[in-house]
């Protein structure tokens, strides 16, 4: 699906496949966030094709917010009635030093849980807090819950990286099709938002 959101402080190009084979193509002008982006694509199986342009000389704040308002928001529509997902997921990535576990609930309604080390700090002109802000966002626009759990860690790289690693691998997991399920949807209501 390819979706667009121009604001006068940014302009999104999206295009977006739940069920690809992690290929991804990024034009951001923000080199750490094409990175982290990368993980999710490819550790979820979502084909990603994202080109960006943002106020990047003020920050990189509005185009990591409004990337993540627009692929939450893509992914929601594409999910559909969510009829034979699994709905839940979740992975505990190890990565060197650093071990991080990861939730979703793709129920239709919003929460957002970071507990760990404080980001701070930048990653050339990519401020650590913005991942944050990111997966929040997504969350928000997606209609899920996402918790993240940093259990410790130390190189900031690392932490980074086991969290987008994580999410995508907790994301792959509750958008998978459940061949048990028989098309059904995954909740006692019989309907999910």
């Amino acid at each position: 699906m390819k979706e667009e959101r121009k604001t006068t402080e940014t302009e999104i190009k999206l295009s977006l496949n739940p069920r690809g084979s992690g290929k991804y193509k990024f034009d951001t002008q923000i080199p750490f966030f094409d990175h982290m982006l990368s993980h999710v694509s490819k550790h979820s199986l979502m084909d990603l094709d994202l080109w960006l342009r943002g106020d990047i000389e003020i920050d990189c704040h509005h185009s990591v917010e409004d990337t993540a308002i627009l692929m939450g928001s893509t992914l929601h529509k594409l999910l559909g009635d969510k009829s034979g997902i699994r709905r839940y997921g979740h992975f505990t990535l190890p990565m060197d030093e650093v071990l991080t576990t990861v939730a979703v609930d793709l129920g239709g309604r919003f929460f957002f849980k970071y507990s760990g080390p404080e980001l701070t700090g930048k990653f050339g002109i990519y401020d650590a807090e913005l991942s944050l802000e990111f997966l929040q966002k997504f969350a928000l626009n997606a209609k899920m819950n996402l918790h993240v759990k940093v259990h410790y860690g130390e190189n900031r790289h690392h932490i980074h990286e086991s969290i987008f690693k994580g999410f995508g691998k907790a994301l792959r997991m509750a958008m998978e099709i459940d061949p048990q399920s028989a098309g059904s949807i995954p909740s006692t209501k019989g309907v999910l938002e």
